[in-house]
């Protein structure tokens, strides 16, 4: 097998590989470490690259198979790790001068589980200032680049994730989701990225955004997303709002049939979106593909609660980052400033303000659960806009504004407000080559149903064999 599929090989295979002996921990890590070398230059997906401890992992992870000793379900297989997440004695930077060279002593438990289940740490993915954007740069790290498209944006805060899954890094790559950053860099760079249901995977240190981090999984099949979250989920005393449920064996229940015929709704634009009209139409297309190749109906649907979101969503944001404010008198000249201007934004929110606005939160949640009595999924666009130069905050043709981005990412915050399980799974390409999500949201709790639906639709409409192919020309070399 070449290197280049080796790279791209599911950690479903690879792990078969390793533990038959048929494939060498330290062959696989050597390949995917080559590859890294080579395409990093141009696309910048790391914020720290660990050569060393993925070799040191990686020989540990052979002389175990050799020893014929007890192996975990990611024995030897690569993965990243978004750089939110502490790795003890790894700097944790969060793509901002004020936290350059800041290194915990404690490794959060999400990325424990990942380790005990044998994974080899590649390192740590790139991620805009604090997660503020969706938008793949930052002052520290510089601009993350589109695998489709070079100087145009990976998407969101997990965006070096994104970069990584769609461009061979290995098969594993965490990610985080608090408005969107697991689903808009799957959308923006065409992997599959699954924000699950509020509480499903532990989150340590605790987020300030009032329950709306979502932790998961970004990779390049849904098969593989189900092996990584059922090793990255079920509860943990560190996180009081972790779900008691320990996780599914979401791999094995992968293929099983649903219960009954499912109930799938289907909205262009929420009742008030704008979506450019090229994402519409492939959006269209893969909900029409789930009717007439999968045989399930899909029924439009204009939510009532779906107007709500804005006014929640441009009153909360910049209220939660507010809490950076204390950095601004010394270092606002080193950090964005689209993040300088959202934190400004968020100046004049008290905490009547606040709680009032939290009521009107939990009641939009609740006409979405209400919404969800009725229907077992809901499909949207994942993004209204394909991929655009990443120098800017909005799409040229967009309104523009100083800080708010979220005019073109309208589909994905309500389900981190709501807690619901959301996907965003490639549907097809523009006419310029950028790949495009479909979003497949479920009840709350069910992470399964929205993986098995993936299934269904991936295998219906199968991405996976579509690769960056400019990035293995002899010009990608000298894009960057």
């Amino acid at each position: 097998m070449s290197d280049e599929d080796l790279c791209f090989t599911p950690a479903t295979e690879l792990a078969g590989l390793i533990r038959s002996k048929a494939l060498s921990p330290v062959e696989l890590t050597e390949a995917v470490l080559r590859r890294i070398e080579r395409l990093e230059p141009q696309l910048n997906a790391f914020a720290r690259l660990t050569p060393d401890i993925a070799r040191q992992q990686a020989r540990a992870a052979e002389d175990a198979v050799m020893a014929g000793q007890t192996l975990g379900p990611l024995h030897g297989v690569p993965v990243t790790i978004k750089d939110h997440e502490a790795i003890a004695g790894l700097p944790t930077e969060f793509g901002s001068y004020t936290r350059q060279g800041d290194t915990p002593a404690f490794t959060t438990p999400m990325v424990t589980r990942l380790q005990e289940a044998g994974a080899v740490l590649l390192g740590k993915t790139t991620t805009p200032e604090f997660g503020w954007k969706g938008v793949s740069d930052s002052p520290l790290t510089g601009m993350t680049h589109n695998p489709w498209k070079h100087g145009y944006n990976a998407g969101a805060s997990s965006s070096g994730a994104g970069v990584g899954a769609a461009a061979g890094y290995g098969p594993l790559h965490q990610a985080g989701d608090g408005a969107g950053s697991i689903r808009m860099p799957a959308h923006f760079c065409g992997a599959f990225g699954l924000k699950p249901t509020y509480g499903r995977v532990p989150v340590y240190p605790p987020s300030a955004g009032d329950q709306t981090l979502h932790l998961g999984p970004m990779t390049r099949t849904v098969a593989d997303a189900a092996l990584m979250l059922r090793t990255m989920a079920g509860p943990h005393p560190w996180d009081q709002t972790s779900l008691e449920a320990p996780p599914a064996d979401y791999p094995g229940l992968l293929r099983e049939p649903f219960p009954r015929q499912p109930r799938i709704a289907f909205s262009a634009d929420l009742g008030h979106a704008r979506v450019d009209p090229e994402v519409a139409a492939l959006v269209q297309a893969a909900a029409d593909a789930i009717e007439t190749s999968l045989g399930l109906p899909v029924e439009p649907v204009v939510p009532e609660w779906g107007r709500r979101g804005p006014d929640l969503a441009r009153f909360f944001w910049p209220a939660h980052m507010n809490r950076f404010g204390a950095l601004l008198p010394e270092w606002e000249a080193r950090m964005d400033p689209g993040f300088v201007a959202c934190i400004r934004a968020g100046e004049g929110c008290d905490l009547n303000s606040y709680q009032r606005m939290r009521l009107e939160k939990y009641a939009y949640c609740v006409e979405i659960h209400r919404f969800f009595e009725d229907w077992d999924f809901l499909l949207t666009p994942a993004v209204s806009v394909a991929a655009f130069p990443a120098e800017r905050l909005q799409p040229e043709h967009w309104p523009q504004h100083p800080w708010d981005w979220l005019s073109w990412a309208e589909f994905s915050y309500p389900f981190n407000l709501s807690g619901n399980p959301a996907a965003s799974i490639p549907c097809g390409f523009t006419a310029a080559g950028l790949p495009v999500g479909l979003q497949i949201v479920g009840r709350r709790f069910d992470d399964l149903g929205v993986l098995r639906l993936s299934a269904l639709f991936e295998a219906a409409r199968p991405w996976a064999r579509h690769r960056p192919r400019h990035l293995d020309s002899p010009a990608a070399a000298t894009a960057a």
